[in-house]
């Protein structure tokens, strides 16, 4: 079986002129034979991670081995064999061609490596009958549901007999009925021995997994004791990037908001005068920090957890409503 290895892997790249950094020292490893996933919301590096798990992106720094091969700096023909017979990828698009039907859409990646035309379609009917589209062979994209080229696309990653299969939000076109049988494949596909690494912000797919890599951790609800802490001007509380767990109130002084740029220069976006609060976002939802914060002067911070954040400025908790089912 194959494991996978990442060790301090960075993703940094240019937003709209800023910088942004979504993955930032981030050690994985992963034994064959599991099911992971990759959770978090949009815009957390998800989809660019398993991008470089597939040789599609480089990193900004970092390595990533699969087996005993490290995938970053792979060029050449070495590229070509690890992309065509070490990985298959399922995207969340599918990405079928339209005019073809399965069973073409399936033969595709063999007929460009060079089976035979025979030998692809008894790879492709094989790999149909698997993921119970047989009766839809000769269907194109077109005439059926989501969840159905979903699987098409499941047996198109599968045409090599990878060791490895990443997925791109599977379940993201799917309604609950589709669903049940695209999650059954992927945990069936991690029983036979491949490692299955699975992007996603759907948490349905929870009792699935051998391992959950939270990108996105949200700050827990917990009652923490307040942290005072005391900055010297420029000093910084928090950098752009940083995972938030508290909210502050400025108690005296000043901090200034600043974001940093693709070209290496900062923009101040916000200045927080004495008796303000600042940071709640980070925690509430689960974000990297998305801008630093720095002393103007000498300044004085308290740091709260969420719940405590809430109860001193008297914000209401969420109603959450629970429908039951008929």
């Amino acid at each position: 079986m194959t494991d996978l290895v990442v060790s301090d892997l960075v993703i940094e790249y240019s937003s709209g002129g800023y910088a942004v950094r979504p993955i930032d020292g981030l050690s994985l490893e992963v034994k064959g034979g599991e099911l992971v996933l990759l959770l978090g919301a949009s815009g957390c590096g998800k989809t660019t991670l398993l991008s470089i798990i597939a040789a599609i992106l480089s990193p900004t720094a970092g390595s990533v081995k699969v087996g005993e091969t490290e995938v970053v700096g792979l060029k050449g023909a070495a590229l070509t064999d690890y992309r065509r017979n070490t990985v298959g990828v399922v995207f969340q698009a599918f990405n079928l061609v339209p005019s073809l039907n399965a069973l073409e859409n399936v033969m595709v990646p063999l007929r460009a490596a060079g089976v035979s035309r025979k030998d692809a379609k008894a790879r492709a009917t094989e790999l149909l009958e698997r993921v119970d589209l047989s009766n839809r062979m000769t269907h194109r994209p077109g005439g059926m549901s989501g969840g159905q080229q979903q699987r098409v696309a499941i047996a198109r990653a599968l045409a090599h007999d990878p060791p490895v299969v990443l997925a791109d939000e599977p379940t993201a076109h799917l309604d609950y009925i589709q669903v049940e049988g695209v999650l059954t494949l992927l945990r069936d596909l991690a029983n036979d021995g491949r490692l299955v690494v699975v992007a996603t912000h759907d948490e349905r797919m929870i009792p699935l997994a051998d391992r959950v890599v939270n990108l996105t951790p949200r700050a827990d609800m917990e009652h923490h004791e307040p942290v005072r802490i005391e900055l010297v001007p420029d000093q910084v509380l928090f950098s752009q990037g940083d995972r938030g767990d508290l909210v502050y109130v400025v108690e005296e002084g000043e901090i200034a908001i600043v974001r940093a740029r693709a070209d290496g220069t900062e923009e101040q976006v916000a200045t927080i005068p004495s008796g303000s609060y600042f940071g709640e976002l980070a925690p509430m939802f689960g974000l990297q920090r998305s801008a630093s914060a720095r002393a103007v002067s000498r300044t004085v911070v308290t740091g709260y957890g969420m719940r405590d954040f809430r109860d001193l400025y008297h914000l209401r908790e969420p109603e959450v409503i629970a429908e039951a089912a008929d």
